[in-house]
């Protein structure tokens, strides 16, 4: 992976405002791989059955998709997210999602993303699409 756009997607996950809300932090990032992490705060990420809610789960799987497809350093976009909700972390859990490039033509590419609780219990796993651009990130 070039170590630029390495360094440039590290960057802009640190200052993105939507990462900085959750506390969701880019922890490993290399050639069709991505992991991210964040700790599951009860008193902004509870739904009404005082459990995480999918959304704050979602999210997670959200930015390591989003790392882990511009790592050759063009712009990907999903076409298509399928999760499945496993388990409810308990609150104050570490909580990981780890993206895994599975397949790659020239216009889209697959991934295999799970979120795992700091016990490495499944929370949730998901199947993504992302049709790849092929233009420049333009924060390189």
């Amino acid at each position: 992976m070039d170590p630029t756009v390495k360094k440039a997607i590290f960057q802009k996950v640190s200052s993105e405002p939507f990462a900085r809300t959750l506390n969701i932090r880019l922890v490993e990032l290399e050639e069709g791989f991505s992991a991210v992490e964040m700790v599951f705060d009860p008193d902004k990420m509870n739904n009404i059955y005082e459990r995480m809610h999918g959304g704050a789960i979602f999210a997670l799987i959200d930015e390591a998709f989003q790392t882990v497809g511009q790592w050759d350093g063009t712009i990907g976009v999903a076409l298509n997210i399928n999760v499945t909700y496993i388990s409810s972390p308990p609150s104050g859990t570490r909580l990981r999602a780890e993206a895994r490039e599975v397949g790659r033509t020239k216009k889209t590419a697959s991934y295999q993303i799970n979120v795992t609780d700091s016990d490495k219990a499944l929370v949730a796993t998901c199947q993504a699409l992302l049709y790849r651009t092929g233009k420049p990130i333009p924060f390189l």
